[in-house]
């Protein structure tokens, strides 16, 4: 005779090691994925998720979000930037930079900087992705790839950002502008400069 209050048996360690490889063999080294994604292949995500971190398949960068590591002759990779973003935004919309790409444009500039910046439409804020910090930050408009009047541009609008003395950075700016593509820099003004960030550029180049 069944026991109405029988307890209902757990999967046995074979059956749930089966779960677990299966999960393990879908994941693909160097891809970034939200917990939902494996919630859709796994009946137990949170305890799968768990034991793929402990065995070294998973690492967990922020809550909901784990990467597939990738080795190299050189050791473990860090995951692709746009990889990572267009995941977490669930987007493809958006332009990942460093403010060190402004030290490309011969200003002076020469600061380091351990953050990176992300242009986009949906999210605002510091968040930390494994040891990494992004500033995500909403703007109504950027360039899909950046450009030297791009980052002229957009070195103004964060003038008061830059480690660099700003005085300085502006005098570098005005003397350099006579060899940038004078109609490149009015569309980069036109499309993504503050409204300080005109006015300086306008004095510069009606000047």
């Amino acid at each position: 005779m069944e026991l109405a209050n029988a307890p209902v048996s757990s999967p046995s360690l074979p059956t749930r090691r089966y779960a677990l490889d299966q999960i393990a063999s879908m994941l693909h080294a160097g891809k970034v994925y939200r917990r939902e994604d494996l919630a859709t292949v796994s009946s137990a995500v949170d305890r799968h998720l768990r034991e793929l971190v402990s065995s070294g398949a998973l690492m967990r960068l922020a809550q909901g979000l784990y990467y597939a590591p990738k080795k190299s002759v050189f050791g473990m990779l860090p995951p692709d930037d746009q990889a990572l973003v267009a995941t977490f935004l669930r987007d493809k919309n958006f332009l990942v930079f460093s403010p060190s790409s402004y030290n490309t444009l011969g200003l002076g500039t020469t600061q380091l900087y351990n953050k990176t910046l992300v242009y986009n439409h949906k999210r605002h804020g510091l968040f930390s992705f494994g040891n990494r910090q992004f500033d995500f930050r909403v703007k109504p408009r950027f360039p899909k790839c950046l450009t030297p009047e791009f980052l002229l541009v957009d070195a103004i609008n964060n003038l008061d950002e830059l480690a660099e003395d700003k005085n300085q950075v502006l005098q570098m700016v005005q003397r350099k502008l006579p060899g940038f593509d004078h109609a490149k820099v009015k569309r980069a003004v036109a499309d993504f400069a503050s409204v300080s960030t005109k006015k300086r550029f306008m004095q510069w180049l009606n000047g």
